[in-house]
């Protein structure tokens, strides 16, 4: 009966009081979490921001919770935090890529390059965010195709953002032969631009010439439109100015080769 008084009532009663701080402290971090998320959804908070910060939250309280537990039971959180510290060093060196690539994750959450339903060029590769994870960022192609990129590929390369800027310029480059009236395909070219009500007015398009070449002139075209009209845009404006110009007399050059063959000798 002494040992069981001395050594086994209290194991019993250090486990179970162990279970009891691990079953209520996971319950209240879970409850805390979910406070905090809608605190900050609420604050209107980038989505993919709270749900990181949310993750990360839940992951140290039940850490700390795991702990008071472990010191609930005898065992010296001191040494376990030296052993664990040891070995998390060991883990990290064998994970160091992936370590790499959450460091990665938290960067793009932090400076926020681009969000969810953004179109960008991450280090060569295009595409739609679907979703920004702590190891990797999931796109999809315009044809359609899933896309899983390394965050570390993202944060450590260039990053274009299609969708940063609430306006985009279109480029487009019109030629017409040297027999045209460069004045005169100004005019249709400009007519057609001012007709779309997407163009806006500031900042001005802007058109003129680009270069003379061998077999034409090259005249750019550079209006301004909302960022969200800038595929219909672009596709729409060549449509109708290579329609206007050919129904005004205005034809795209074609390069004509010309062959001479000699007879054997």
């Amino acid at each position: 009966m002494a040992f069981v008084d001395l050594y086994l009532k209290p194991w019993a009663i250090g486990i179970v009081m162990a279970l009891l701080i691990f079953l209520v402290g996971r319950m209240l971090a879970g409850y805390l979490t979910r406070a905090v998320t809608r605190i900050l959804e609420r604050s209107h908070i980038e989505p993919m921001l709270v749900r990181f910060l949310s993750t990360v939250l839940h992951t140290v309280l039940l850490i700390v919770v795991g702990l008071a537990a472990i010191d609930r039971l005898g065992v010296p959180v001191t040494s376990l935090l030296a052993i664990v510290g040891a070995a998390g060093l060991a883990v990290a060196l064998a994970l160091k890529d992936s370590l790499a690539n959450f460091a990665a994750g938290v960067m793009i959450v932090v400076f926020r390059p681009f969000k969810i339903g953004d179109f960008i060029n991450a280090s060569g590769v295009v595409g739609v965010v679907d979703e920004i994870g702590m190891f990797a960022t999931f796109m999809h192609t315009p044809d359609n195709q899933r896309i899983i990129v390394p965050n570390s590929t993202i944060i450590n390369g260039t990053i274009t953002n299609a969708n940063a800027l609430p306006t985009r310029r279109i480029d487009l480059v019109i030629s017409i032969s040297y027999e045209d009236n460069i004045g005169d395909a100004r005019n249709i070219i400009t007519e057609v631009v001012r007709a779309d009500q997407r163009v806006l007015n500031t900042p001005q398009f802007g058109i003129g010439v680009l270069e003379l070449t061998d077999t034409s002139v090259k005249l750019f075209v550079q209006p301004w439109v909302l960022t969200e009209d800038y595929g219909s845009t672009r596709s729409d404006l060549i449509e109708r100015i290579k329609s206007s110009l050919e129904a005004n007399g205005i034809r795209n050059p074609q390069q004509t080769v010309y062959m001479h063959t000699l007879d054997k000798p």
